[in-house]
């Protein structure tokens, strides 16, 4: 007989867990409340008044007055009224005692609906005791309590999830719960939408692409007034053009309830911008990576006008009088310096007052609030191919990373977001330049153990048999960070050591396996390959077409980071006079060359990526969805 039933069957045994129960809590309650309150005994409590007291005011019943009357019940009663009295020790702040309360009932209690309860209440004990991975742990148990037994989900259960989530780092899966907390709770008013809103906001677009995906309630009319504010809040009157299209699209949305705040309020304009210094290395060393962003920079002023570019060569440059010769310059801006060794040297003159957009990011430095960042991380590369490959509900992935400090990096922060979404660490094999390279890769798969087994099978018949190398069973996906050289010769190796009796490993990569170089028939190479790629790379998606093309006749030698550095320079451009208005409203969104930028509360700029695929001897750009 199991323990819950032994408990069920011995009413003695029950009464006297729920008189410990009662004793433990009411000696812990009443040692915080007042000093002077009766000592009751059990001969003295009668469940007339608990009944009359809660028929009438449920909602003034403390924990303290349920554990009383709990007592002068039978047990499935008392258990219920138990359950009740844990929730009110949650309300009454009591988290300790209501975490052992819940835990004791959880165990017997044969009713699914109390467990589904019991398992809200130790899920908020826990998250107010900061022990989150626990809490976590209560909302599995209450989901598949949900699943198995048709329970709906209360909206507790949302809101504790939408909680436990955001602590976790998990802002879409938090987002996700509170839009379906909203969508059920009676007591939602309008500041729950401005924190909604405001919540919403400060997704990236890849980010609000997955939530979409998810279809929380309400989420259509969400995306599209973002995509209106992202697009052109910085524009009033096209932006209320387009709110009022929303408007009518979307009648029933509970969004409506903000549109007007949305449209009160001019931007602040500050001074208009027109001297700008541009810090570069345009001599020595990296002159070759400084003049590919001053050709960026060029190629935007041709569409910016009223504004003097004045170009300061960091190779040369005394840092001491740098302030000086800014004021000299008038300047109103700074783009640069390009090289982290220079940011950091600028960032030093602590008497440089005016605005800057850093074309690198600092060590451990803290900005103004004027000065921004244009980051071009790989982590935030890695951190945005980890979270759309983990809801493709992959199991068993591979990283295959070269051993380069590069690479690793973004090994390291594919396989921290990998961990922190789905709760393992992937397997990460490095590989080095040369025949190593493909002997990893064999090792990873297994295939050499499969070839061993098969040599000495020949060897033990000794005739000629016709066999099939066999590759580990369990890889279900690849994520590649290398060279396009080194890709070259990676992917064509696993698609070949890939057994014909296996399905077809899935390759995805980093944008360093890209190269706008390659010819089509590199192209049948790499076939089915898909990676994250910046617009000004992938030609479906080049803004400028014109442009493209003319940068193509100017520097048709140039390299692939070279590029990059290009259209980042660029974009640094157009975002002197967005940056203003990006700090005014963070919904505000730059559809660059680079990415669609997002500036984040710290002042950095990250960017939203696109992903394309080698098909048919092209690229061209595809959906994750």
């Amino acid at each position: 007989m199991s323990q819950t039933n032994f408990l069920f069957s011995n009413k003695s045994t029950f009464y006297r867990i729920t008189s410990l129960c009662f004793v433990v809590l009411l000696t812990a309650t009443l040692t915080t409340s007042c000093s002077t309150s009766k000592k009751v005994t059990n001969k003295q409590v009668t469940d007339a008044p608990f009944k009359k007291s809660l028929e009438t005011s449920a909602d003034k019943i403390t924990a303290q007055q349920l554990l009383l009357f709990a007592q002068t019940q039978d047990s499935d009663q008392a258990i219920a009224t138990l359950t009740q009295a844990s929730e009110k020790l949650i309300t009454e702040n009591s988290f300790e005692q209501a975490l052992w309360l819940s835990q004791q009932l959880a165990q017997l209690t044969q009713s699914e609906a109390l467990k589904y309860r019991l398992a809200l209440v130790s899920a908020n004990g826990f998250l107010e005791i900061s022990e989150v991975a626990l809490a976590f742990k209560q909302l599995e148990i209450a989901e598949q309590l949900s699943a198995d037994n048709g329970i709906r989900h209360h909206e507790d259960y949302y809101n504790l999830f939408a909680k436990v989530q955001k602590s976790r780092a998990l802002e879409i899966s938090s987002l996700n719960a509170k839009l379906h907390w909203f969508a059920i709770s009676p007591s939602t008013n309008t500041d729950d939408i401005h924190a909604l809103w405001q919540a919403l906001s400060l997704l990236s677009t890849w980010q609000l692409d997955q939530l979409a995906d998810l279809n929380p309630p309400h989420i259509k009319g969400w995306q599209q007034l973002l995509t209106y504010a992202h697009k052109f809040g910085g524009d009033i009157d096209r932006f209320d053009r387009y709110l009022t299209q929303w408007q009518r699209d979307f009648s029933a949305h509970p969004a409506q309830a903000i549109i007007e705040s949305l449209r009160a309020g001019e931007l602040a304009t500050k001074r208009v911008i027109q001297n700008i210094a541009i810090i570069l290395p345009l001599s020595g060393k990296q002159a070759v990576a400084g003049k590919a962003a001053q050709q960026g920079i060029l190629a935007a002023y041709n569409n910016i006008p009223h504004k003097n570019l004045s170009f300061i060569d960091a190779d040369t440059l005394d840092w001491a009088l740098l302030n000086e010769q800014l004021i000299t310059l008038d300047s109103h801006f700074v783009i640069g310096p390009l090289l982290k060794d220079n940011v950091d040297k600028y960032l030093a003159q602590h008497e440089i007052l005016i605005p800057s957009l850093l074309l690198n990011t600092p060590e451990n430095v803290l900005l103004n609030t004027e000065q921004f960042i244009l980051s071009m991380r790989p982590e935030d590369e890695a951190f945005q191919a980890a979270t759309t490959l983990s809801r493709k509900n992959y199991r068993a992935p591979v990283v295959l990373s070269h051993r380069d400090t590069a690479s690793q990096r973004i090994a390291q922060a594919f396989t921290q977001q990998w961990q922190l979404l789905n709760g393992y660490l992937p397997e990460v094999v490095y590989f080095e330049k040369g025949k190593k390279m493909q002997e990893q890769l064999k090792a990873s798969l297994e295939v050499d153990l499969s070839q061993a087994r098969i040599k000495d099978l020949k060897i033990r018949l000794k005739q000629s048999i016709d066999t099939e190398s066999r590759n580990r069973r369990d890889i279900d996906m690849f994520y590649l960070v290398g060279s396009p050289a080194q890709t070259k010769l990676l992917k064509p190796y696993i698609d070949v050591n890939t057994s014909p009796f296996a399905k077809i490993i899935p390759v995805y990569a980093s944008s360093r396996s890209h190269s706008s170089k390659q010819d089509s028939s590199q192209h049948n190479d790499l076939r089915n390959l898909m990676f994250t790629e910046m617009p000004w790379l992938l030609s479906s998606q080049q803004q400028n077409a014109q442009l493209a093309q003319l940068s193509k006749t100017l520097w048709p030698s140039r390299s692939d980071s070279l590029q990059r550095i290009f259209a980042m320079g660029y974009d640094s451009l157009y975002l002197v006079d967005k940056l203003p208005l990006m700090k005014q409203r963070p919904y505000i969104r730059h559809y660059g060359q680079t990415g669609i930028l997002k500036l984040n509360s710290n002042n950095t700029l990250t960017r939203s990526l696109l992903w394309g695929i080698y098909q048919n001897g092209e690229v061209s750009e595809i959906s994750m969805d």
